[in-house]
């Protein structure tokens, strides 16, 4: 069964938005204003049009959202048009995204965040002042709603909020048309370069407000273009300018905005480095140096593009995993701010070693700033032959895309981040087979998150045993932490592995009255204030029953009431859980229910749902398909068990 959308029609903002992006239709079968004669006898495309298509889905509600604030049934109908998707997949694919809407609502949206950190930084009494003074969530209030928003990656600054203005977007900022370069065997779509705004239309913008206040808030509500400019990346980073820095030692000293800054900063060394040892031989010194997926999961990385390189169904992709979406995490959020450059060398290193001619930046749909960044990047380095057909006359040819998420924890999941920039829902897929052998698009593809890419540069201009030598024989290199939470310096900051988590705090300033730490975020555990000699390594915080995760360390001290601690986590994870499978669908559900009838009880009153949530926990972690339900239990367990709640 499909939705027919019968009588919806765009309105003319609707229809420039989509056209800006995929050029106007070319028939009235796709959308043009009235059927010619020759559309009237042949219908072009069908079905291979309608699979050559579908991965402009996300961009082009992406821009209706932009330009008007929410994707009307016009506005859905005509995507589904130009596109050739059914209507059903199209609502099912603008449903599963939270920054999306299908219902009208105002061109002014205000994300507040009340997750873990900025929840331990006072996001709950701003709520409760905002609901007083403005509206309740969700309620729309003078030209402006405002809703509570899972983690948006400031929490250096928590509590935090990002205003979004829909409107006209400028001719630099809007996205390129999908034309995809000559050495691209994808196919090519059309591309019209749109118009400027209108003299007096409202233009598109974004705000950060951080740390965010009442009034602050208030009055970017009235006026986004007065909010405040967001300060620069190197106040995320307590050691910038330190001259031990390795992955941050250019945030604070060279200009992101600069590609000769860059260069004359080391940049391009690796590249250089890269093509004078070949494919096979970036591949070697990547194994040799050790180096592991900095995500969480710690796979090797050199063998991750040793086997994509081996596969001989091409084309070849490389996708780039910047959708950090796990609570209290922002390094790569920085990186990408402070040192774009540096992630568009990382990636044409990798892409040249795995044989990719195309890659994929998969970018949090709340990171406005790393988006502008990352744009103009990719266009210097495309203008200066860094990028396109022929990169420094090597004859490699390799380009980079930006494809925004659009608020969802899930397609942190490498597989779902293929079915997200297909077009399809963000849900992950069952393995095997196994990205390198069939990934997005169904071809062999790599995927590494910033961090990871970007350690790739120090192994290629120092050499892999340079490299290993810092760190320990298992984890190599050095590691950025996020720290967050009750402490003097939030920030990122880069230790070689093997430091332990006390001189981490040491480094951060810790509170006096040290309750937890919670490590890896919400899919994490914690430690006791007895335990911050632990070693920061993944076999160290696996000896120890915790994890490194993605680097998250959120200090929590007396003052924070843990068992709401815990049951924001399980919120988290209920919503979150793309209800694909069952035992993630159904176990997040009952472990909030759980911890909701417990929040004021301990002992033997408590006692029968805890042996419920172990029993649920179980099956998440054995049977869910993907991450998500596997740790969903993580945090709630180690506090029960290692820090007592509840006794």
């Amino acid at each position: 069964m499909d939705l027919k959308y019968t009588g919806a029609a765009p309105t003319d903002a609707e229809r420039q938005a989509v056209d800006a992006l995929l050029g106007p239709p070319p028939s009235g079968w796709e959308g043009a204003a009235a059927r010619s004669d020759e559309d009237l006898r042949w219908a072009r495309g069908g079905a291979a049009a309608a699979k050559d298509r579908r991965d402009q889905l996300l961009p082009a509600l992406h821009a209706v959202n932009d330009r008007v604030g929410w994707i009307s049934e016009g506005a859905l109908d005509y995507i589904c048009r130009r596109l050739t998707v059914a209507p059903a997949e199209a609502y099912g694919v603008a449903t599963f995204y939270a920054m999306f809407s299908v219902r009208p609502r105002p061109a002014k949206v205000l994300h507040v965040c009340t997750d873990l950190v900025c929840a331990a930084r006072g996001s709950a009494a701003l709520c409760a002042d905002l609901s007083d003074d403005f509206a309740p969530a969700g309620t729309a209030a003078q030209g402006v709603v405002w809703q509570e928003s899972p983690c948006l990656g400031l929490c250096e600054r928590a509590p935090a909020a990002l205003l979004i203005q829909a409107g006209e977007q400028p001719e630099a900022a809007r996205p390129a048309p999908p034309a995809r370069p000559a050495f691209e065997d994808r196919g090519s779509g059309g591309g019209s370069p749109g118009l400027e705004p209108a003299a007096g239309a409202t233009p598109h913008h974004t705000a950060v407000i951080a740390p965010a206040t009442t009034e602050a808030l208030a009055a970017a509500a009235r006026s986004p273009a007065s909010a405040p400019a967001e300060p620069a990346a190197e106040s995320a980073v307590p050691q910038a300018g330190h001259p031990d820095l390795v992955l941050l030692k250019r945030i604070g000293t060279t200009d992101p905005a600069s590609l000769d800054d860059y260069r004359a900063n080391g940049g391009y060394a690796a590249l250089r480095r890269a093509f004078a040892l070949g494919p096979a031989g970036v591949i070697r010194e990547v194994l040799d140096a050790g180096l592991v997926g900095r995500g969480g999961a710690a796979f090797p990385t050199g063998r991750k593009w040793e086997a994509t390189a081996r596969q001989p169904d091409t084309p070849h992709y490389l996708v780039c995993n910047a959708d950090e979406s796990e609570p209290g995490t922002f390094k790569d959020r920085v990186l990408m701010e402070g040192d774009p450059y540096a992630l568009v060398e990382a990636m044409t290193v990798a892409g040249y070693a795995t044989g990719a001619r195309q890659g994929f930046v998969y970018l949090r749909g709340e990171y406005p700033r790393a988006y502008e960044r990352l744009s103009h990047a990719l266009d210097c380095a495309r203008t200066r032959g860094l990028l396109g057909p022929d990169i420094l006359g090597q004859g490699y040819a390799f380009d980079i895309e930006i494809r925004r998420g659009a608020g969802a924890y899930i397609c942190g999941e490498e597989t779902a981040i293929f079915n997200s920039i297909e077009g399809q829902r963000g849900e992950p897929r069952s393995k095997p087979p196994f990205p390198v052998e069939k990934g997005l698009f169904g071809k062999p593809t790599a995927v590494n998150n910033v961090e990871t890419l970007v350690n790739v540069l120090p192994i290629l201009e120092h050499g892999a045993a340079a490299y290993a030598a810092t760190g320990t024989g298992s984890s190599t290199g050095t590691k950025l932490f996020c720290v967050s939470g009750q402490v003097a310096r939030p920030g990122i900051h880069e230790l070689p592995f093997g430091a332990s988590l006390r001189e981490l705090l040491e480094l951060a300033g810790p509170p006096r009255d040290l309750r937890a730490v919670l490590l890896g975020g919400a899919a994490g555990g914690f430690v006791r204030p007895d335990e911050l000699d632990i070693p920061l390594t993944f076999e160290g915080t696996r000896a120890a029953g915790t994890t490194l995760g993605s680097g998250v360390v959120l200090v929590l001290d007396g003052s924070v009431d843990l068992p709401r601690v815990l049951l924001r986590i399980s919120e988290f994870f209920r919503d979150e859980s793309c209800g694909q499978c069952v035992p993630c669908r159904v176990g997040t559900v009952r472990q909030e229910e759980a911890l909701r009838r417990i929040k004021d009880r301990t002992g033997a009153a408590a006692a029968d749902d805890i042996a419920l949530m172990r029993e649920v926990g179980r099956a998440m972690r054995d049977a869910s398909i993907c991450g998500l339900g596997q740790t969903a239990w993580n945090a709630v367990e180690s506090a029960i068990d290692r820090l007592g709640v509840y006794k």
